[in-house]
């Protein structure tokens, strides 16, 4: 049953999916008042409780206060209200980099009561117009500096009727910072309804008609109160920085959301590579890190090079498979562990993790508290300990797509089905196996690609590598590897020979790759993950 609302515009809770169709919730342990609103609870709230003079984000050179924070935020939402007309329940569109700015838009829109929906700066105005369709978005804040798509998209849509610019810079030199300077340091919030909708989140790597993942007040600070709290155990000391957008739930969370609840520090990247994050991690004595593997693996060559990473207590890794290998030498490197975990833009953030206390290689780890798994055969029933199977999961989070026929095949009889292949072992411990659609069937075998992908990265001639099926007449599909090599070696035929030879020695060797490609990069999102289709496309 959902609790009272403050939305005006009612489109978000006129578009959930049918009841029926939802996941089972398990709230238990996560108690909010009826009326709730996330932008007070992260700025507001924490200036009472004594966090005013706190860093709460670090960005373009400079560091700002909570009590900054929150009077940024405040001025903001008067402008969103009072002059872009913007009502509880409207979808706002936030189009930047990571930086502080577009943390305070977010939080400023949701102070006024809009539903948020953070965009990659990367898109197109074709694809910036099917989330504006989809979501019916009727305004916009952009940074200026990334306008002109966002303008032209708005030159044929029937819904966005507002589009402001904002200055990314410290600069403050753009037509919302200059209403905003106008404004008072105080706004009365919506008292928003811990069940309204907050965000839309729009799942990454989708083609076609794009997924809206819709998430409530009360789920934002849910993970914070269960993931950041237990898992990562944040504390005010903490200075976070990571990689991932914040367009992205996983970054919006991670690089936002953790540290403005416990009152700790967010350093944001407009290029988070991985040179420009070990620079920052030394300046500011960074303590948590969000990344993929990809770039621990350039942290550790820069630890060898003389770079001092010693601050950093907790490496989170997560959007691609962490191999054993890059595991094994960072807590060879640190004497701490890395913490493998998962999670869905429909869950919004991680809900199975390794723990500093409780962790091993090539391990997933165990559910946070709040959530149970499951391990699904093909016909839906729990699968035997050791035994691939497709994983489920439902917990305080979980799927609500917006006006989509695809709720009911990710929500099954209660439980998120999220797409991925696991094994639980009899410990209760979980290991990733693939995405259910990264299996590779080969004459009557089931490979998992990022098995052999960690088997191929433990060798020294890796730098990187992404596995998957290629059509075979005979097998069905073979086993394919796209090699990146460290520099100073050739890809010959002898270097194929040696690279399925290690495998083979590795792992059981029908999961060999037969067929073995040399390329210079691979193709990745911006959080990282391999884009394992278009390896496929290469191919066909």
């Amino acid at each position: 049953m959902l609790g009272p609302s403050a939305h005006i515009d009612t489109f978000t809770r006129d578009n959930l999916p049918p009841t029926d169709q939802w996941p089972d919730f398990l709230l238990d342990g996560f108690d909010y008042p009826e009326h709730l609103n996330v932008g007070v609870e992260l700025t507001d709230a924490m200036v009472d409780k004594g966090f005013g003079d706190h860093t709460a984000l670090i960005g373009n050179g400079r560091r700002r206060t909570y009590k900054e924070l929150s009077d940024w935020t405040n001025r903001l939402a008067h402008v969103l209200v009072e002059d872009l007309g913007v009502k509880p329940g409207n979808r706002v569109l936030i189009r930047s980099a990571n930086n502080p700015a577009m943390v305070a838009c977010w939080l400023a829109a949701t102070k006024a009561g809009a539903v948020v929906v953070n965009t990659m700066p990367m898109l197109r105005a074709g694809e910036l117009a099917k989330i504006i369709d989809k979501a019916e978005i009727t305004h916009a804040l952009c940074d200026t500096r990334l306008m002109e798509e966002l303008v032209s998209c708005a030159k044929t849509s029937k819904h966005l009727r507002t589009v402001v610019g904002f200055d990314g810079t410290s600069n403050h030199d753009a037509e919302l910072d200059r209403l905003a300077l106008q404004k008072p340091v105080r706004f009365q919030a919506v008292e928003t309804g811990r069940d309204d909708v907050a965000l839309l989140g729009f799942t990454s790597g989708t083609t076609g008609d794009p997924k809206a993942t819709m998430h409530f007040h009360r789920d934002l600070l849910i993970i914070a109160d269960g993931y950041a709290r237990e898992v990562l155990g944040v504390v005010p000391e903490d200075v976070f920085i990571g990689s991932p957008p914040l367009a992205f739930t996983f970054g919006l969370g991670g690089l936002a959301v953790f540290p403005l609840r416990f009152g700790a520090a967010a350093t944001l990247l407009e290029q988070a590579s991985p040179p420009n994050m070990v620079e920052i991690i030394q300046q500011y004595r960074a303590t948590v890190c969000f990344t993929a593997p990809t770039a621990y693996r350039f942290m550790l060559k820069a630890m060898e090079e003389g770079a001092d990473l010693s601050s950093l207590r907790a490496a989170v890794s997560a959007g691609e498979t962490l191999p054993a290998p890059v595991y094994d030498e960072w807590i060879a490197k640190t004497g701490k562990p890395m913490l493998d975990g998962i999670g869905a833009t429909e869950m919004l953030h991680i809900f199975i993790s390794n723990r500093f206390d409780d962790h091993r290689p090539a391990c997933t780890g165990k559910p946070v508290t709040g959530y149970q798994v499951r391990i699904l055969d093909e016909n839906g029933n729990e699968a035997p300990r050791g035994e691939v199977g497709r994983l489920a999961v439902r917990g305080p989070t979980g799927c609500r797509y917006l006006a989509d026929d695809r709720q009911s095949g990710y929500v099954q009889n209660g439980w998120n089905v999220t797409g991925d292949s696991f094994v639980m072992d009899d410990d209760g411990y979980l290991h990733f196996a693939a995405r259910s659609d990264d299996m590779i069937v080969s004459s009557g075998y089931n490979i998992a690609g990022p098995e052999v992908e960690a088997a191929l990265l433990s060798h020294p001639a890796v730098a990187e590598c992404g596995v998957i099926g290629a059509p075979d007449e005979a097998r069905g599909h073979i086993v394919e590897a796209h090699v990146v090599l460290t520099p100073g070696h050739t890809g010959d035929a002898l270097m194929v020979k040696t690279l399925q030879d290690h495998v083979k020695a590795t792992i059981a060797p029908y999961k060999y790759p037969r067929s073995v490609r040399f390329i210079e990069a691979l193709p990745k999102t911006q959080t990282g993950k391999i884009q394992r289709f278009r390896l496929r496309t290469d191919i066909q």
